[in-house]
């Protein structure tokens, strides 16, 4: 049986819990000392993985945004940026998105039918896991594509079923310092039944200040990758 890919959380948050606000412009909740550090992180990864909503909100780009660390991926001989990876139970996705047009990186689309194959046709692979992509069949497939690290970036329901299914091995929490005081806005994870609990703690392996944004950096499975 191929081993599954080491995955790492990476969310930034407010004090409050909120990734975002719930207006149309991006809430920044880092500064560029973090933004670096993620950038180091997306540059060491196999494969970015985010969510159908985030792309739909945030419309990202998931590219290695330093020169030198795209060159040295490149020396090694991988592409300059990692794998970008989304799942969506509806395949309703704009092919205009960053997430379809930036970078020369391949693309996996977890999705249902073949309808959503051929609106993606010539952007992205198509791998159908029925309606409701589940992330241990998303990573199993992902393991026989020889992914060994994949980077989750949101949003709230990726990183709600990747904990509540026990399938994080890392998590790279960084915290604003500042509220967003919104109930409408999009929160960490939703309610749910999580293994890291108060009898059983996550492991703090690492505190570190950038400014006055916090890095929290957590082992959930015991062994950091490596």
């Amino acid at each position: 049986m191929t081993r599954r890919p080491y995955v790492l959380l990476s969310a930034a948050m407010s004090v409050d819990g909120c990734l975002d606000d719930a207006s149309d412009t991006r809430l920044l909740l880092s500064n560029e000392e973090d933004f670096d550090r993620v950038d180091a992180l997306r540059a060491a990864s196999d494969a970015i993985l985010v969510g159908a909503n985030t792309i739909r909100r945030d419309n990202p780009r998931l590219l290695v945004r330093s020169a030198s660390r795209r060159a040295d991926r490149v020396a090694r001989g991988l592409a300059a940026d990692p794998i970008k990876v989304t799942v969506s139970a509806s395949g309703d996705l704009d092919p205009a998105s960053r997430f379809f047009t930036d970078g020369d990186a391949p693309r996996l689309v977890y999705a249902s039918g073949a309808r959503t194959a051929d609106r993606f046709a010539g952007l992205a692979t198509v791998v159908d896991l029925g309606v409701a992509p589940e992330p241990a069949a998303v990573l199993a497939d992902l393991a026989e594509r020889h992914i060994r690290t994949l980077m989750v970036e949101g949003g709230t329901s990726m990183h709600t079923q990747f904990l509540a299914e026990g399938l994080a091995d890392e998590l790279q929490l960084t915290i604003a310092p500042f509220f967003v005081g919104d109930r409408d806005a999009p929160r960490f994870v939703h309610s749910g039944s999580f293994r890291w609990n108060a009898e059983h703690p996550m492991s703090l392996r690492e505190v570190r200040t950038m400014g006055d944004v916090v890095l929290l950096r957590y082992l959930l499975n015991g062994v950091a990758d490596g």
